[in-house]
């Protein structure tokens, strides 16, 4: 390049030479004038020279091309998936994964260096070929990565853009299986994001279910609490009542006792009356104020709005009533509140509702709103968390073997080569022009 230029330079000065030169007279011919026409005969007599420079510039160029290792370019293009492809996995309401993200996942992933030397180390087959010596296979390969491969990524966003897609670009050596390589290693992204989604799904569907097992455990922890509450509530009523009825029960027995003893007394007191008065049989008192004697036929008809004292009875029935009541064990059966205080006291014995309660086997089926919850165990049971055959994106072109080397260009370098070896031959033959002048003016100025 550096001959290019300064051959360049000569001719554009020389050019204006030629220009300043061809203005002057021609009747006052200078020794520093340059005739084109005997330049390019010069060119002619050296054509020779000029064919051999380009011949040696040609072969030269067409030797590096021969000798040159020729590299080779290969790329896959990914795309979104079809919405039925991921419509199972996104009507699981557990994993969402729209294609767009979809394709977004598996870009990062063919974009991360760790999966590409996972790749690496599991293909080691396919990159003998770029192992240096004095290099590790890894950094082999790191030097591979930046240099060789090439990830371009078209999003929606540009308005440009008809759809989203992924471009994947391989440059490698003829000695190297390049399409096997970036078809290999987009099968193997793309199975690794199955797995990964897979795992994924499998750990979301756990921690769901363990979720839902929680909330079932509380669910019967909180039953079982309000049972317990339950129970304890009706027990301490029945105690509660229990102690109510009977201290209601005590109280009463006692103003049964106190009423008996107080009749006794009343009985006491009309025994005495009835004996001072000698009335041992039931009477009256107006009977006792009718002196007559006669007939047993005669009939009494007594009417009052008052009561007869008691002593009226005589003293063998108020004995008798008196001996009775002394003789009494119990008053229970004079009041009916006794016995609905027993009969209730009875009932509380033994609480139905509490012994029903104590006794039931399986509680599950008395929890409430759990139902759903073991609905969606089953159905999160269910699940196919098998993605092996998920189609994540859709490979719209797959590498195929190119079809010509990108470099190096055997025509272009070969063309290349002849124009630069036309060039240089070309400067070769100038700058002997040139000292060919040179040398005559000088012999013309001597012989003058």
């Amino acid at each position: 390049m550096q001959c290019q230029s300064a051959i360049g330079q000569m001719f554009n000065s020389q050019g204006d030479y030629f220009l300043k030169s061809s203005e002057r007279p021609q009747s006052s011919p200078s020794s520093s004038e340059i005739d084109l026409l005997d330049l390019f005969h010069s060119f002619w007599q050296q054509k020779k020279l000029i064919a051999g420079t380009m011949a040696v510039a040609g072969a030269i160029a067409l030797g590096y091309v021969l000798i040159k290792q020729p590299i080779y370019q290969a790329s896959t293009v990914l795309r979104p998936a079809e919405i039925n492809e991921l419509d199972a996995l996104n009507r699981s309401e557990v994993y969402k994964l729209p294609p767009a993200e979809a394709l977004l996942k598996v870009g990062a992933a063919l974009d991360s260096y760790g999966i590409r030397l996972d790749f690496f180390r599991s293909h080691q087959e396919l990159f003998k070929p770029l192992e240096r010596s004095g290099l590790s296979p890894e950094q082999s390969f790191e030097v591979f990565n930046r240099d060789a491969i090439n990830l371009t990524q078209i999003d929606l966003k540009k308005p440009e853009a008809l759809s989203p897609s992924l471009t994947l670009e391989l440059t490698y050596p003829s000695s190297v299986n390049g399409v096997e390589i970036i078809n290999g290693f987009v099968d193997y992204v793309i199975n690794n994001q199955r797995e990964q989604i897979s795992s994924d799904l499998k750990v979301i569907i756990n921690n769901r279910q363990k979720e839902l097992k929680e909330k079932i455990n509380a669910a019967r922890l909180g039953y079982q609490s309000d049972k317990e509450a339950k129970i304890a509530a009706l027990v301490e009523a029945d105690a509660l009542q229990r102690v109510t009825l009977t201290d209601e029960l005590q109280a009463l027995r006692l103003q049964l006792k106190a009423a008996r003893e107080a009749r006794i007394d009343e009985l006491n007191e009309a025994i005495t009356i009835a004996s001072s008065l000698g009335i041992t049989r039931p009477t009256t008192p107006s009977a006792m104020g009718d002196d007559r004697t006669g007939s047993n036929r005669v009939i009494r008809t007594e009417i009052t709005s008052q009561d007869a004292p008691l002593y009226f009875l005589g003293t063998q029935a108020l004995q008798a009533e008196r001996a009775v009541l002394l003789a009494r064990t119990s008053d229970d059966f004079t009041d009916k509140r006794v016995q609905a205080i027993n009969k209730k006291l009875k009932l509380l014995e033994v609480n139905r509702q509490v012994e029903m309660l104590g006794k039931r086997s399986n509680e599950d089926v008395y929890l409430k709103n759990i139902e759903p919850l073991r609905a969606e165990i089953v159905r999160l049971g269910n699940l196919d968390t098998d993605m092996r055959h998920l189609g994540l994106v859709s490979i719209d072109r797959m590498a195929q073997p190119p079809i010509s080397p990108i470099k190096p260009k055997k025509t272009l370098t070969v063309v290349l080569g002849l124009f630069l070896g036309g060039l240089l031959g070309l400067g070769i033959a100038t700058v002997r022009y040139f000292n060919s002048r040179r040398r005559e003016i000088v012999q013309a100025k001597r012989s003058s």
